[in-house]
């Protein structure tokens, strides 16, 4: 009963205030919406920032490490794990969800979904408009671009872009010049 008065406070009310960095109530706006989301999330740590407009749907199944920040207008599936210090851009999408396909006698939409969690490790920075699809893990020290689409899982330190994304270099190896 608790999580559902709560998820629709931060519908109705917390998810549409200002964002948390126009004057004057955008530090108001920011504690509400994360006094709401340690109500309906699994673990919220400290310092998070969730910014208007995001959709987690019920929170149930995530999982934000301390210093992380949702941007505005993201959207959170459910069973995501994010790290301390993420950094997401807005309009990112994690989705953790698809439609079964496997059977090809029956129609796609009668044969249900399949659930996969996502993992984004610590120190990750995820650009405007990315989209991150079912089952990927983000290591440690990502980067990725703007508008990347991941695919498949991204080994750490690495920078990632593009449409599938792809490693573009690593982060920890220096380049000559």
């Amino acid at each position: 009963m608790k999580k559902f008065l709560f998820n629709g406070l931060y519908n109705l009310f917390a998810k549409r205030l200002p964002v948390s960095f126009s004057k004057p109530f955008g530090v108001l706006a920011r504690k509400i919406r994360g006094w709401c989301a340690r109500h309906l999330f699994d673990h919220i740590g400290k310092g998070c920032n969730i910014e208007k407009n995001c959709d987690f749907g019920s929170g149930s199944g995530i999982s934000l490490g301390d210093y992380s920040g949702l941007g505005v207008n993201c959207r959170i599936g459910a069973h995501t794990t994010i790290g301390r210090n993420v950094m997401m851009g807005p309009e990112v999408i994690v989705l953790t969800q698809s439609h079964r396909h496997d059977d090809t006698e029956r129609p796609m939409r009668l044969q249900g979904y399949e659930h996969k969690p996502v993992v984004i490790d610590d120190d990750v920075w995820i650009g405007t408009r990315a989209i991150i699809l079912p089952g990927v893990h983000i290591g440690r020290g990502v980067i990725v671009g703007a508008g990347a689409v991941v695919t498949k899982s991204v080994p750490d330190f690495s920078i990632v872009g593009g449409v599938p994304a792809k490693i573009i270099k690593n982060r920890k190896v220096k380049e000559e010049l």
